[in-house]
């Protein structure tokens, strides 16, 4: 598996914005991607030295389209610790 394959997209949301000042980065990654893979993914991708990786397997939530039941889709996250001073700049501006 590839690095640029591994990450997925980074989230964006309220708690991951609140996260960013611990340092901490939240990434969307592939199912099966190990801690591992992930923070050496982030360390060569991002050039930045990597403390921590937490991961989420997060299961899909049922929702209701047209009155017929549904699923949205499940997901793997990622939460990453940087070390003091490093940044990634893909959430700058953000």
């Amino acid at each position: 598996m590839n690095y640029e394959d591994i990450l997925i997209r980074p989230i964006l949301s309220e708690k991951a914005t609140a996260l960013r000042e611990e340092n901490k980065y939240t990434f969307v990654v592939h199912p099966d991607a190990s801690k591992i893979q992930i923070k050496e993914a982030v360390r060569r991708l991002f050039n930045v030295k990597v403390l921590d990786c937490t991961t989420i397997n997060v299961q899909g939530k049922m929702k209701r389209l047209r009155g017929r039941p549904g699923r949205t889709a499940s997901y793997k996250k990622a939460i990453v610790k940087l070390a003091p001073g490093e940044s990634i700049k893909v959430f700058e501006g953000v």
